[in-house]
């Protein structure tokens, strides 16, 4: 289940905003739910926050024996469909 972060449309007001709501928070959702359009606690209006997406920072492409290292084989191909062990 994917996690979505919501945040109040009336943040900046605190009078029409709870103090979990105006700080933004956290809620995990099945993908085929619609997306919340009140606070579970104030029941005022929310919004979904566009959030970054974690994705892995590959520096510099593996060597063989640093594959190897990690314990993956390493497979060569040689002829039409036959692969070698490096």
């Amino acid at each position: 289940m994917p996690i979505y972060e919501y945040v109040s449309e009336a943040a900046e007001d605190p009078e029409h905003s709870c103090r979990i709501c105006a700080r933004g928070f956290e809620l995990r959702r099945p993908v085929d739910r619609p997306a919340l359009e009140v606070c579970p606690l104030c029941k005022n209006p929310v919004k979904k926050v566009i959030s970054r997406v974690n994705t892995p920072k590959v520096t510099k492409p593996l060597s063989v024996s640093d594959a190897k290292k990690a314990g993956f084989t390493v497979l060569e191909k040689r002829d039409q469909g036959v692969y070698e062990k490096l």
